[in-house]
């Protein structure tokens, strides 16, 4: 399954990509300063909110395009997918780095950073210029 080292090698390919701490100084990736995928350890109020669902392991904070794709990715796969009330309205969800493939981790960071990345850089790179 996927590591913080293949998060790593897969958001810096991707253009205009930097790396720098989050808000708690943990490992965030950006495209022109906007965050698009973050390490996002739960907070003792996630865990209190999951309960016996809380799980334990590196956890993948992503963007998502919009509330609809976040559904649809928590519906899809619960046993990877997962969010929490601080996420509630947010267009990003939770990832449990240890049970995902590392080919789904390239689509979620790719659309991630599609989802932050300015429009024309963006479709640039869907274009294969970029």
């Amino acid at each position: 399954m996927a590591t913080w080292d293949d998060v790593r090698r897969i958001a810096l390919a991707l253009p205009e990509t930097t790396e720098r701490g989050s808000y708690d100084d943990l490992p965030a990736w950006r495209v022109r300063d906007k965050m698009f995928v973050w390490d996002r350890p739960l907070r003792r109020s996630d865990r209190e909110a999951l309960g016996d669902a809380a799980p334990d392991g590196p956890i993948l904070g992503a963007r998502v395009p919009d509330l609809g794709a976040k559904e649809a990715l928590l519906a899809d796969d619960p046993a990877v997918y997962f969010t929490t009330p601080h996420l509630d309205g947010y267009p990003a969800v939770l990832v449990r780095l240890d049970r995902i493939a590392v080919d789904e981790l390239t689509e979620l960071i790719t659309e991630a950073w599609h989802a932050r990345a300015p429009k024309r850089l963006a479709a640039a790179h869907r274009a294969g210029a970029a």
